[in-house]
């Protein structure tokens, strides 16, 4: 499936970074992963630090699937808010998943300045209150995060207008959150892992996977081999084909950047990402240059050709939404896209093996807004299940967790 339409900002901004070859004859690893975007960096970069032998194959050009569409707020607030998350799980649970994001920010820091030059930064984040009615659940919402720790806050709506212009009944105000280059973070990422002696391989398909007791053998389109002793599906939504089982449906979310703007213009929402708690939700937030992106408009639509026709008219209302929200603050579009991405039920990924293919397939979903956060902290639980220890998030983000 095409993963994107209209113009990625972080594809024509970075270009084609570095070229990876194709693989073109049979090889031996510890472990295969397939994907070659940001979650299959991040897992491949966690494993071979840790002395696994590893090789990555992606289909396309790496970073060009939902990477390069990737809107990358990092967050440690999962789509499904920890109230509801509590009612479904339990508090503890709720409160393991929440405190797993916000580690999870904290080691793509760590990551990114080991890197450097992916336009990583710390940013603040405030949830606003859509609706007026809203204003009970957000605040209930407040209370339990600052209950477990989380350093949080409330805006009332003159200091909303004050601060940030924005125009709302109320807001929590959340003192960890971030922003990368996603794009950029996947290349660079993997260029070092080749250049460490890594196996990268782009324009490299998986046809056919067979799992026996000792391990996996992959078979390419081109016909060249990987046996392996496991096998991680980190191609995102592109995974999903891997399963009979549904297990996430598939929604196609739309976006747009501007040119940069100056800094009087921009006010906090420089260093502050902003979101709501209307589903399906608007977003925005800055960039290393000064651009505002701004996303949301999420429908059900994944077809490609439907959802290119819906690109620019998209765009325009979500420039007409942030009027709304944020009165004054007039955006012109320079770049729209929208991409596919899944979710699941629940709001969680689910990282581990499936009945279907065996212990030797570790499945790598991170599904929802959260992906790239989702994906660092999965990078440690994929590497603990390989290597058969245990992990305090394996249960939670399981394929088990459907049968609960």
């Amino acid at each position: 499936m095409d993963l994107k339409s209209g113009y990625p900002f972080w594809a024509i901004k970075n270009g084609l970074m570095h070229a990876f070859p194709q693989l073109q004859e049979d090889v031996r690893c510890d472990v295969a992963v397939i994907g070659g975007g940001i979650s299959g960096a991040l897992i491949a970069d966690e494993l071979a630090a840790h002395g696994h032998d590893v090789v990555v194959v992606e289909e396309r050009d790496v970073g060009w699937g939902s990477s390069a569409a990737s809107t990358a707020l990092l967050q440690y607030e999962i789509d499904t808010p920890m109230i509801d998350l509590a009612k479904r799980y339990g508090e503890d649970d709720a409160a393991l998943a929440y405190r797993a994001c916000a580690d999870a920010i904290h080691q793509l820091q760590s990551l990114a300045g080991d890197i450097r030059d992916v336009d990583f930064a710390r940013m603040h984040s405030v949830y606003y209150a859509s609706r007026r009615h809203h204003v009970p659940d957000v605040r209930d919402e407040m209370a339990l995060r600052k209950k477990h720790g989380f350093e949080v806050s409330w805006l009332e709506p003159e200091a909303l207008m004050a601060d940030y212009g924005i125009r709302a009944p109320g807001a929590i105000l959340s003192q960890l959150a971030a922003r990368i280059d996603p794009y950029r973070m996947a290349y660079r990422l993997l260029a070092r892992l080749e250049k460490r002696g890594t196996g990268v391989f782009d324009r490299t398909r998986i046809e056919r996977l067979e799992t026996h007791a000792r391990g996996v053998t992959l078979h390419t389109a081109q016909g060249a081999q990987i046996r392996a002793g496991h096998v991680v599906f980190a191609a995102g939504y592109a995974s999903q084909h891997w399963l009979d089982q549904h297990v996430a449906d598939n929604r196609s979310s739309y976006a747009f950047i501007t040119d940069p703007l100056d800094a009087d213009t921009l006010g906090a929402l420089g260093e502050t990402m902003v979101w709501e708690s209307a589903r399906p939700y608007l977003y925005l937030r800055s960039t290393g240059d000064g651009r505002l992106l701004v996303g949301g408009e999420d429908d059900a639509v994944d077809i490609p050709s439907r959802r290119d026709a819906r690109v620019q008219k998209k765009a325009q209302r979500l420039v007409q939404k942030v009027a709304r929200s944020i009165p004054g603050l007039e955006l012109k579009p320079a770049f729209a896209w929208a991409g596919t991405f899944a979710e699941t039920e629940d709001g969680l990924p689910f990282f581990g093996a499936h009945a279907q293919h065996g212990p030797r397939a570790q499945f790598a979903m991170a599904y929802g807004g959260n992906g790239i956060t989702y994906s660092m902290l999965g990078a440690g639980l994929i590497r603990a299940l390989i290597e058969r220890r245990k992990h305090p998030l394996a249960a939670l983000f399981s394929f088990d967790r459907l049968d609960r």
